[in-house]
């Protein structure tokens, strides 16, 4: 067994864009060393590397060991613990965004067995290695680190693929177009009934697609989309809040503070101060 240790990184900034890193790290636990029984706001994987541990989500229990992954959703009520005798050291990512649940979808675990053993065991514990070798809040580090994730995911993606490969991707597909048109386009009046035309669906198909792909409708993520633009804009530039507004398709500033209260529990005014508060700005 090897001295228990514990290495970390925490972002102290992530908006909800497409795909941040939350947290990240490696650890040796002490023998039964255990977190919860508890709920995460984010996606979180854990690979074990050595050793042995439990692992109980809503109401199942597995045992792990060495080459074994396990997946933690949001919301979901879990517990995991090291073994007494020989407990675990394992490398771990958390992650959101916009893109998070699309994503994890795609992975080879269910709701049945959130554990995996991945095939290439070695090159998924490197890209989990380089996220945290690479952590920091410069932009470089940024990009890395989520460079890292997209390759360590599309990796567990391959996995999932050969493992279920005539699964049908129109679904998914009306959700990227979709997504697609929102990217070049929010800046602009445009209406769920646009996306919906540009994608080639009803309206009531693009929501249902939405739905069961990201868990929120094509409204929710256009609005939040913009805001999450908007605060890049804050961050970024020196405009003035009416301006970041009409940038991001708002044409009514009173109505861009609102939603974005709605959605940063904050108005824009407070949210710009907190940023200079912490000196991001």
């Amino acid at each position: 067994m090897t001295n228990p240790y514990r290495h970390s990184y925490k972002q102290e900034l992530s908006d909800n864009v497409s795909l941040a890193i939350f947290n990240c790290g490696l650890q040796s636990c002490a023998p039964s060393h255990s977190w919860g029984p508890g709920v995460r706001d984010h996606f979180l994987i854990h690979m074990v590397l050595s050793g042995k541990g439990r692992y109980t989500c809503d109401g199942k229990t597995f045992e792990l060991k060495a080459g074994d992954m396990f997946l933690i959703k949001p919301s979901q009520v879990v517990h995991y613990i090291a073994d007494a005798q020989d407990p675990w050291e394992y490398y771990w990512v958390g992650f959101n965004g916009t893109y998070a649940q699309r994503a994890t979808s795609h992975l080879p675990f269910s709701e049945a067995r959130p554990v995996y053993a991945p095939k290439n065991f070695e090159a998924c514990k490197e890209y989990l290695y380089q996220i945290y070798a690479h952590s920091g809040n410069a932009m470089s580090n940024s990009v890395a680190m989520v460079g890292y994730l997209y390759l360590f995911l599309a990796a567990l993606i391959e996995e999932g693929r050969r493992l279920s490969p005539a699964q049908p991707a129109t679904q998914s597909s009306y959700v990227i177009d979709a997504i697609k048109f929102i990217q070049f386009n929010y800046s602009t009046d445009i209406s769920v009934d646009d996306i919906a035309n540009a994608v080639g669906i009803s309206r009531s198909h693009l929501y249902r697609v939405f739905i069961s792909n990201l868990g929120q409708s094509p409204i929710d993520y256009l609005t939040e989309y913009r805001i999450n633009e908007a605060c890049n804009l804050i961050k970024n530039t020196n405009l003035s809040i009416s301006q970041i507004a009409v940038s991001v398709g708002f044409f009514d500033q009173f109505y861009f503070s609102r939603v974005f209260k709605k959605i940063k529990n904050v108005p824009p005014s407070k949210y710009i101060q907190s940023l200079d508060n912490t000196g991001e700005v």
